[in-house]
């Protein structure tokens, strides 16, 4: 079967759809199947076995989504399904005119993140459900529903997630909980040599991802200018990027924050092999993978309690979980561990148990199955 495999960020982009797109082509190709994917990315795509139609992020957002929209029909003529990982209406339509099955993975609500964006709403994905919200909301949500109303599986990484997708009046029988994999460690470096080859000398944390407003990286700032003699590495690129370097000055922490840059699904699995504890400040969160990613390399991580972090994340156990945009309980949280040598050895031996049954490739295998399921 050939399959249109549709995501808004690849590699070298860092982030969710990042890691899972690529991660599940390889398994797409390895069970028989041809893949073709449709991207948009700041820079090149990396090479691969496998066609990715590259649509630039430096375009117009209307012309960019257009193309998106054909791009998708185009490759889609060829295949037999489209599977998007996002880009879900711009997805939906192009299936639509090629007259082709969808399968979703749903990882968001449109809306919602718009609205936390723009700074219009400050709350929780759970209490915006019953916001009825202006024209725009509603455009959004009516957009999204019919989108979804097409796909024939829908793949959602959560049990959070999936009680607010059955909230949107969805099929039960076409939704399937999925959560997103914890990656293999073939090839992972020693923690010796991941500390030698970032030049960490002392206590430090890590984070990976977009640099944008969600991720609330200025609290990870303010909570590290409340811990001294910790290192900061900040893996991955983004829009705040100017803005956050700019606050780390601000709180005279330039000196203990590295801001690495983008970098591969490898340097990321590096970064958290490194660090003493791996940090997730977001707002607001699904499942993240990066969080995964530090629990399988070994490391404990410190998360803000949003979205379906508290069903990997155990309090106490893989690591600590603290309210969101509160910058004491996060400074408190980061001084435990690099502080308490046994209690994080403690978190860190039990992470890798804690993801055991996320493995890669077990999980990729029932997505794919999922897909096959839906021709």
């Amino acid at each position: 079967m050939r399959i249109v495999l549709v995501s808004g960020i690849w590699p070298p982009d860092v982030g969710g759809p990042a890691s899972h797109a690529p991660a599940l082509a390889e398994a797409l190709v390895a069970r028989g199947h041809e893949v073709e994917v449709v991207t948009t990315a700041a820079g090149t795509p990396v090479p691969t076995p496998y066609p990715v139609r590259f649509v630039s992020r430096s375009l117009p957002a209307a012309a960019r989504h257009l193309i998106v929209v054909w791009e998708v029909v185009r490759a889609a003529r060829r295949a037999e399904l489209v599977y998007a990982t996002t880009m879900v209406r711009r997805s939906a339509l192009g299936a639509l005119l090629a007259r082709r099955p969808l399968v979703v993975k749903l990882v968001a609500d449109e809306a919602f993140e718009r609205e936390r964006r723009s700074g219009r709403y400050a709350g929780t994905l759970a209490e915006f459900q019953r916001v009825r919200g202006g024209a725009r909301v509603r455009l959004l949500r009516g957009t999204r529903n019919l989108a979804l109303r097409r796909a024939r599986r829908i793949v959602v990484p959560s049990d959070y997630l999936c009680e607010i997708a059955l909230g949107w009046g969805l099929r039960p029988e076409r939704l399937a909980v999925v959560p997103n994999p914890a990656p293999e460690l073939h090839g992972l470096v020693s923690r010796e040599e991941a500390r030698a080859r970032l030049r960490i000398g002392g206590p430090a944390i890590g984070t990976a991802g977009r640099l944008t407003a969600q991720k609330a990286l200025g609290d990870a700032l303010a909570a590290l200018a409340r811990v001294p003699g910790v290192e900061f590495l900040v893996l991955g690129d983004g829009p705040l990027r100017g803005a956050l370097e700019q606050r780390a000055a601000e709180l005279r922490v330039t000196d203990r924050v590295r801001f690495l840059g983008a970098g591969t699904r490898a340097d990321v699995m590096t970064l958290f092999r490194a660090v003493d504890v791996a940090l997730l400040t977001s707002a607001w969160e699904n499942l993240p993978h990066t969080v995964l990613e530090a629990l399988a390399a070994g490391t404990p991580v410190v998360a803000t309690a949003v979205g379906g972090v508290p069903e990997v994340v155990l309090d106490g156990k893989n690591g600590l979980l603290v309210p969101p945009g509160d910058v004491g309980a996060i400074a408190a949280a980061i001084e435990r561990l690099v502080r308490d040598e046994r209690f994080r050895a403690t978190l860190a031996e039990a992470a890798p148990r804690s993801v055991e049954a996320l493995a890669e490739p077990r999980i990729l295998s029932r997505i794919v199955g999922e897909i096959e399921r839906a021709v």
